[in-house]
């Protein structure tokens, strides 16, 4: 078989393999948002530790490092990118259904107003921005290995799998509030996503910093399924 398959990439297949099972669980007419949040963050989880696990072997080919970094930029763009869209389309289903519960009318009319055309440009769109953020990265990182050499203190831009965190939050707040707040996960999007294509400094986490953000998502976790 084609491939790598050695415990260097074990957490990077499993993190493509819960974001799959949100995507396919999301997508579904009668499955609710927060069910595809849990794997959104038990796929930040995976990417949070997948390169220090990866560094560990110290006699990796130059292949299967390259390898590495190509499986973890296209699970990313699943994980971190198609993903939260996938929530958000079905955020969008959740508010269409409450509205046919209550006035199949003003259903139809949702469907046709621009809000609802707004909300789907802004998934695509969100998209778009990960996608050109990743293969970015790609390249930028490989040109500065080339001069530099070692590991970055800096981003430019904010991080893709930063959404594993700011998502969950978002949905967070809907759980306390009593009003629909799709919106403000579409808002949150559009930023993020502008934010994945800026040229803003980002300190890159220390190990410190990554246990800090596990135990964050691990506090989101916790709460979505005592809720």
């Amino acid at each position: 078989m084609i491939g790598f398959y050695n415990y260097t990439v074990w957490l990077t297949y499993l993190s493509l393999i819960s974001a799959g099972t949100g995507i396919m669980i999301s997508l579904y007419s009668h499955a609710h948002p927060f069910i595809g949040v849990f794997f959104l963050l038990v796929s930040g989880l995976c990417d949070a530790f997948d390169g220090k696990v990866a560094r560990s072997k110290k006699n990796r080919t130059e292949m299967e490092k390259k390898f590495g970094i190509q499986i973890d930029s296209l699970a990313d763009m699943v994980s971190f990118g198609v993903l939260p869209a996938c929530i958000g389309s079905a955020m969008m289903r959740v508010v269409l259904q409450n509205y046919e519960a209550g006035d199949p009318t003003s259903a139809d009319k949702l469907l046709s107003h621009p809000y609802f055309f707004i909300c789907y440009a802004v998934m695509i769109l969100y998209i778009l921005a990960a996608l050109i953020r990743l293969a970015y990265f790609n390249v930028a990182e490989e040109e500065r290995q080339k001069t530099e050499g070692g590991v970055r203190k800096y981003y430019e831009g904010l991080p893709v799998t930063s959404a594993a965190l700011i998502f969950p939050t978002v949905l967070l707040f809907q759980l306390v509030l009593p009003k629909d707040i799709t919106w403000i996960y579409f808002l949150t999007m559009a930023v993020t996503g502008f934010l994945f294509i800026s040229k803003i400094p980002v300190r890159k986490p220390d190990t410190k910093g990554i246990l800090a953000m596990v135990g964050i998502g691990a506090i989101e976790f916790i709460i979505l399924i005592a809720t």
